[in-house]
């Protein structure tokens, strides 16, 4: 594993680079992924996620590292019970809603977690559930099929095209605390491309920042309670957020998987401008151009470092 990646930051980044608002052609995603896994930073990254429909796409012949596949209960079970299965493809976990948004997510959980049963695959299956009516419930179910022996856990949104897809820092931080306390794993998804909580100066939408939510995590494991949290969510001042990751480095992330992201190079900028992530002075320049929110952060530290 590279050093230039200590184990908090370990597979924090999973590659949606085809889903919105990226929506790169696999054809191009596939060799960018490569890419992203030779690098000096390949242990940061987790697998390309796509689509289920996608398996079959020519573009992920000779792909030499795994996947995680996105769909519907129902479009992963015609996938399943096809005859090569996912065999075909060296697959690495499973992403599936339960529920939109106001349905009850049981039955979803049920149906997918029949699926998880009859599989024998070592994957992890990730259960997404809406941050709305029914969620405790819902992690209560989760829950118990992980005490069954299940890799089950849930995934979260984070984000959309809309506010009020966005949770608040507080119900963000209430989620953060129900998963702690029932030791329940969970990525989340949408809107996490700066490490530092922002708005979006073309749609005026706050976005949560990755580093605020690691920061948070932390807390979360040494016992912080849900105001505690929504405090660090809420914060956008880039250095108390990695200072409190730098102190952990060196230990496992606990209890967040990670989450998706469309940019793998947006987060490598952000964690490498705050001294989270240090490019191996044999590879030269870090090749990657300071955009986002935290353009200016990244230019006064590079320039700190001159």
């Amino acid at each position: 594993m590279s050093n230039a990646v200590p184990p908090l930051l370990t597979a924090l980044i999973d590659d949606a680079a085809v889903f919105p608002p990226g929506s790169a052609a696999l054809a191009d995603a596939v060799p960018a992924h490569d890419g992203h896994r030779a690098s000096w930073y390949a242990p940061l990254v987790g697998p390309l996620l796509l689509p289920v429909a996608d398996l079959g796409d020519p573009a992920l012949a000779g792909h030499a590292h795994g996947l995680g596949v996105i769909g519907e209960p129902g479009a992963i079970e015609r996938a399943l019970s096809a005859p090569d299965g996912l065999g075909a493809v060296d697959v690495r976990q499973i992403e599936s809603p339960v529920a939109k948004r106001g349905e009850d997510p049981g039955p979803g959980i049920k149906r997918l977690a029949a699926l998880v049963r009859a599989c024998a695959e070592p994957w992890e299956w990730y259960f997404e559930v809406p941050l709305t009516w029914g969620l405790m419930s819902a992690l209560d179910e989760l829950a118990d099929l992980r005490a069954e022996g299940l890799r089950a856990a849930a995934k979260f949104r984070t984000g959309g095209l809309a506010a009020e897809l966005f949770p608040t820092p507080v119900e963000l931080a209430a989620v953060i605390c129900a998963c702690r306390d029932r030791e329940l794993p969970f990525k989340l998804t949408a809107g996490l491309h700066n490490a530092v909580r922002h708005t979006d100066a073309e749609t005026g939408l706050v976005h949560h920042g990755f580093l605020n939510v690691l920061a948070a995590v932390l807390a979360a494991a040494d016992g912080a309670e849900p105001a505690d949290l929504s405090i660090i969510l809420g914060g956008t001042d880039a250095f108390p957020l990695a200072e409190a990751a730098r102190v952990a480095l060196g230990r496992p992330r606990p209890l967040w998987a990670g989450f998706g992201s469309c940019s793998v190079q947006d987060p490598v900028a952000d964690l490498t401008a705050l001294g989270l992530l240090r490019r191996p002075k044999e590879h030269g320049p870090t090749g990657l151009t300071a955009v986002g929110p935290n353009a200016d952060l990244r230019a006064d530290r590079e320039e700190g470092q001159r």
